[in-house]
């Protein structure tokens, strides 16, 4: 079995990039807050995400493939604890 050092390297660039969003993820979830997230910032970037997901299964590339899944889930966890966590503004 020969190693593929262009995907190891893709599948290492993934896990990196993905597990960059795990500390804000925790942070969100401890606080109980993500006032300090931006609404536009989040939902672009889940849409962003998405295309690069898409784009992904479109090339067959499973390092895009696999990091977006992953990414999309912890950016759409952080976009659902935004809204449960709004602040009602009387």
């Amino acid at each position: 079995m020969e190693i593929d050092y262009i995907t190891t390297l893709g599948l290492v660039a993934g896990v990196l990039t993905t597990i960059a969003y795990l500390p804000q993820l925790i942070k969100t979830w401890k606080s109980k807050s993500a006032d300090d997230l931006s609404w536009s910032m989040l939902i672009i970037l889940c849409l962003g995400i998405v295309l690069w997901l898409v784009y992904g299964v479109y090339v067959h590339d499973l390092p895009i493939i696999a990091a977006n899944i992953v990414t999309l889930l912890f950016a759409a966890v952080i976009l659902i604890l935004k809204i449960r966590y709004k602040k009602d503004v009387a």
